[in-house]
């Protein structure tokens, strides 16, 4: 079953800037003729989608390989409540030659939503127990030791929490357009919005509306409304984007203020696992130079910071190709123990 493109649905996507097959994975795998080192298992071929039970749900995971014995990506999505899995294809082309691909749709995301919707109001410690859950189901059914772990926005939320709290799990984290210090960041956004839109009497009407922090949902909504227009939305200016955007609020802004107080500088100075940090040049929602400063000062076993030069929020959209060489120029150098 596909999921129905409707306006609605484009609208709630956005706001997270943001059919099943109940199975195993040995029902949708094809053995392959074994080319591997003694000591391996067969290369296996995965395509599959799994209905697995994670945080007493229902939770949707994708995972694609054409050898099970290749190192496993888990990719963590953005938004509260959005899905990369439909357009996963566009930018993980290239990884699909050196990785295991894992795609999830989180508690009320996608087609996990579909499902059921979460019985609780989701919260960062609980989609961080859930993402544990995840890893581990992965590196049983997979036989790794480890995978890599890879968050884009509000992903990081859970990415960082699995590199607080489990780092033994990861061979490394990669952490993309990442929410670092997100009050702070807001605050730069509010100033960088205001002045571009110094000249638009509607647009400074609002944005002076707008309180950091956030006391009333209309203040995230008028804030990303005008960073969508900026980035060419014309329709968020409709009734139908404010309504629905208060309406993906109801469910979403109580995890989204846990993410408005996290400040990584001051919680998570040192960590126990290799991180990577992908830079947007043209990020605003995720401030570029907060995220800068504290890789300068978080101490890691290995770390580094590429910036992507034509990039904004989301950099596996931006420059697909690029986002995907550079994971895998760490692996490569990862495999030779640099």
């Amino acid at each position: 079953m596909r999921i129905v493109i409707t306006k609605n649905f484009i609208i709630l996507l956005l706001l997270s800037i943001l059919c099943f097959s109940q199975t195993s994975l040995q029902a949708n795998s094809d053995t392959l003729t074994p080319s591997k080192p003694s000591g391996q298992l067969p290369a296996t071929k995965i395509d599959s989608l799994l209905t697995i039970e994670i945080g007493g749900i229902k939770q949707v995971i994708e995972i694609k390989t054409d050898d099970s014995n290749k190192p496993v990506l888990l990719f963590l999505s953005g938004g509260p409540g959005s899905s990369m899995m439909k357009n996963a294809d566009n930018f993980t082309n290239i990884l699909k030659t050196r990785f295991t691909i894992v795609q999830w749709d989180q508690r009320d995301a996608g087609k996990t939503l579909q499902l059921n919707p979460s019985p609780v109001t989701p919260s960062v410690d609980l989609m961080g127990r859930d993402t544990y859950e995840v890893i581990n189901f992965l590196i049983k059914e997979l036989k790794q030791p480890k995978i890599y772990l890879l968050g884009s926005s509000w992903g990081n939320a859970l990415g960082f929490y699995i590199v607080r709290n489990h780092p033994e799990l990861l061979h490394a984290y990669f952490a993309a357009n990442p929410v670092i210090s997100q009050l702070a960041s807001e605050k730069e956004l509010l100033d960088t919005l205001k002045i571009h839109f110094k000249a638009d009497s509607v647009a400074s009407k609002e944005l002076a509306m707008v309180n950091i922090p956030f006391k009333v949902d209309e203040d995230l909504f008028y804030l990303r409304k005008w960073l969508f227009y900026t980035e060419g939305k014309k329709f968020v200016t409709t009734d139908d984007f404010k309504k629905g955007f208060l309406e993906w609020s109801k469910t979403r802004s109580p995890a989204w203020n846990e993410v408005m107080a996290i400040d990584l500088p001051k919680t998570l100075k040192k960590v126990k696992c290799p991180v990577y940090f992908f830079v947007g040049k043209n990020d605003i929602q995720t401030s570029t130079s907060i995220t800068k400063a504290y890789f300068e000062k978080v101490k890691a076993p290995k770390k580094d910071l590429i910036l992507f030069e034509k990039s904004g929020h989301q950099i596996h959209k931006d420059e697909p190709e690029n986002f995907q060489n550079a994971i895998i120029g760490i692996l490569d150098k990862m495999n030779a123990g640099k």
